[in-house]
This record gives structure tokens, C-alpha cells and sequence, in this order.
């Protein structure tokens, strides 16, 4: 097992596809914003033809930079839910697991621990491919090594490492809970339309989402109540990029990058339903708990009317496009002007970089303004 460039222990044969792409000792940081000095050819003479395709534009090497920082953001925080509440294995290292807390999380459901463990696993493989794939077409990727300076969590199972992310002051909006739900509104739509919290609590933040020490272990209803915090928090994650990914693709000029992003993405869509269903058990009894630490409510949405009803995890038909037209079960939103932005802003109001530096939401807000001004070139 050996160290990738990006600070995770990973598989032997993902190391050695990732040498291939980025010559060790030879990556350089380019004015400081965190991105790697364009890399070596990826794919050499007799390889696959449609895997040596050459160039690709910089408008889409810009949005897949822009998605490489947010799968190595995901798998940060993912990696410290997974050495706390997952499962611990040579494949994702990390931890020692929390008894007490991993039990709260299985409340939700009994595969709690492995769903996470296979998140977590999933951006990390994500972060590296894109990286290694801009690195073969000869352009720069993304390190973001440098800003990795945020203590974690000190509980039992805590690894003791530094962080790019901060998942211990959240603000978690819960709107699209009810956004999936509604059959009136769509966001790309009804632009002012404020779509209603599932969990009003979270949203007025800030909460942990993991243990910060053993002393949060108790009481009971306040361990339970940041496991259901960290539930919301792993579907409200998701759902953004199960958004960003066909938001981007419809700018991509590359046929193999359109595939790339078509391809990521409903990974992205597999996670939010699966954690849609897990935020689910949160809001019903007996786990739908109220704080006695600091007050936070978890309602129960289990009589709920369609639009908080607890075990609806399909995407309702909305109108699309045009009203004009039949309503269509879909992804939403799907709009494509200032994703980027949008999800820098996202996650930002979130609280997950709480402590970061100005050079980091400098680097954040220049690869999101990169990939919005990319065009689709014919």
C-alpha cells in the first residue's frame, strides 16, 4: 500500500495507473492556486485509439479541474466520516472506527457503515481518475495538498490527521428534501421559489456531523441526533452533484469528456438516493430525536403529505423545460450558467471550510469562474 499524490492510501493498480499519468518529483505548484504543472502523456503508442484521442479544449479541462477539487473536497470529508462510522479496511485507512457512534448511524440502517466505507472509496477513485485523465492530455491537475491544515476530531477511532474540510460547525439545507418531492416547482423554473426545510434545525446551524470528543458520545439523544445530522449531511452533499455533473455536460465539447461526465455522474445520483432513503429514518421513530445538548429537532415527516413524506426517494414529475409540456421525473436543478460558482457558494454557506484560508477560496472561486466561462465549441 502506498501513498497517491493527493494524501489517501489506496489499491496498487489505481497507484499504477496514477504513475502512468503524473511523473513523481516533477509536479510544481502554479501560482500558488493549487494546480499541478501539466503532466506526462497518459497514453502511449498501441494503446487504445479512443483512448488517445489527443487534445481537449481548455473550456472542458477547466470543468473537469473544477470537478477533480470537488471529488477531492468529497473524499476528505468522506474519509473522516469513514474512520469514525465506516467500515476500516486496508482499502480505505484511515481510523479505528467508533463503537458508539457507528451504532447511532446503523439505527438508520444496518449497512450504514459499508455505504460509507463505499462513498468514500467512490470519490477517491473519482479525484484520481480526473487528474490522472488531465494529466494524459498533457494539462494541468489539482493538488490541494497545501490547505490540508483543519484539525478533525479527537474522538476514539479519530486517525489524528489534518483536514481540508471541516465537518464540525455545519449549516445544512434541507430544501431538497422537499425539492424532489414537489410535482409544482422546479428550480431551473421558478427561480424565487423557496422550497421548505425538511429539518429547520439544521439549516440554522451550525452542528457537528461527527463526534468531536469522546464527551459528545453522550447523552444518548445527542449522539443519535449527530448521527441523523450526518446522515442529512450525506444526501444534501450529493444531490449537488448529482446536479454538477449534467449541469457541466451540456458545455463539453470532447466527446470521450461528455462521456466522462455522463459517466461520474449518475454515481453521484446512486449515492443521494441511497442516503435520501437512510435521511428517511432519521425523521421517523424512534430515531427522530430532539437534543438535549443544544436543542436541535428532528421532526417526524413519517404521516407527512407528499412533500415531506419520509419514504419517498424517487424524484417526482415537475414540469421541465417548458410548462407547456408534460411534467418529466428528472434531475434538478440542471441549469448550467454558474454551477460552479453555485456549488463553491453551496458549500461554502455549508460551514465545511470553516478555518480555511483566503488563498484557498481564492484557488475555489478560479477554477469555478474557468469551468463556468467554458463553452461547447463545434
Amino acid at each position: 500500500m502506498k501513498e497517491t499524490p493527493n494524501g489517501f492510501t489506496s489499491r496498487k493498480g489505481r497507484r499504477s495507473f496514477m504513475k502512468k499519468g503524473l511523473a513523481a518529483g516533477t509536479a510544481t505548484m502554479a501560482g500558488g492556486l493549487g494546480l499541478l504543472a501539466k503532466g506526462l502523456p497518459l497514453f502511449g503508442q498501441g494503446e487504445d485509439e479512443e483512448e488517445a484521442s489527443g487534445p481537449i479544449t481548455q473550456g472542458d479541462a477547466a470543468m473537469l479541474r473544477f470537478a477533480a477539487a470537488a471529488e477531492i473536497l468529497e473524499a476528505d470529508f468522506w474519509a473522516q466520516y469513514n474512520e469514525l462510522g465506516g467500515v476500516q479496511d486496508s482499502e480505505v485507512p484511515g481510523g479505528s472506527g467508533n463503537p458508539i457512534y457507528t451504532a447511532k448511524l446503523k439505527n438508520l440502517d444496518a449497512d450504514m457503515d459499508q455505504y460509507i466505507h463505499d462513498n468514500t472509496d467512490d470519490e477517491i477513485t473519482h479525484h484520481t481518475f480526473l487528474n490522472a485523465y488531465l494529466a494524459s492530455k498533457g494539462e494541468a491537475t489539482v493538488d490541494l495538498e497545501q490547505f490540508r491544515t483543519l484539525p478533525g476530531s479527537t474522538a476514539t477511532g479519530s486517525g489524528g490527521k489534518l483536514w481540508i474540510t471541516n465537518l464540525m460547525k455545519l449549516t445544512i439545507d434541507t430544501s431538497w428534501w422537499t425539492r424532489y418531492r414537489s410535482s409544482a416547482k422546479n428550480p431551473d423554473l421558478d427561480l424565487t421559489f423557496k422550497f421548505p426545510q425538511a429539518v429547520p434545525g439544521l439549516a440554522a446551524g451550525p452542528h457537528t456531523a461527527i463526534p468531536r470528543t469522546d464527551a459528545d458520545l453522550t447523552p444518548d439523544a445527542h449522539i443519535q441526533a449527530i448521527a441523523n445530522t450526518a446522515a442529512f449531511h450525506f444526501a444534501t452533499i450529493e444531490q449537488g452533484g448529482t446536479t454538477l455533473y449534467p449541469a457541466m455536460a451540456q458545455r463539453a465539447t470532447s466527446v470521450e469528456v461528455l462521456r466522462i461526465l455522463i459517466s461520474i455522474g449518475p454515481t453521484e445520483t446512486m449515492h443521494f438516493q441511497t442516503w435520501s432513503d437512510k435521511a428517511g429514518n432519521a425523521v421517523a421513530p424512534p430515531n427522530n430525536v430532539t437534543d438535549p445538548t443544544n436543542g436541535l429537532r428532528f421532526p417526524d415527516l413519517s404521516g407527512a403529505g407528499q412533500l415531506f413524506k419520509n419514504n419517498l426517494i424517487m424524484p417526482e414529475p415537475c414540469p421541465f423545460l417548458s410548462r407547456k409540456l408534460p411534467k418529466c421525473s428528472i434531475i434538478r436543478p440542471t441549469n448550467t450558467q454558474g454551477i460552479a460558482k453555485g456549488v463553491v457558494g453551496f458549500l461554502t454557506a455549508m460551514g465545511l471550510f470553516t478555518g480555511q484560508s483566503k488563498r484557498f477560496f481564492a484557488m475555489l472561486q478560479r477554477l469555478a469562474a474557468d469551468a463556468d466561462a467554458a463553452k461547447r465549441e463545434c
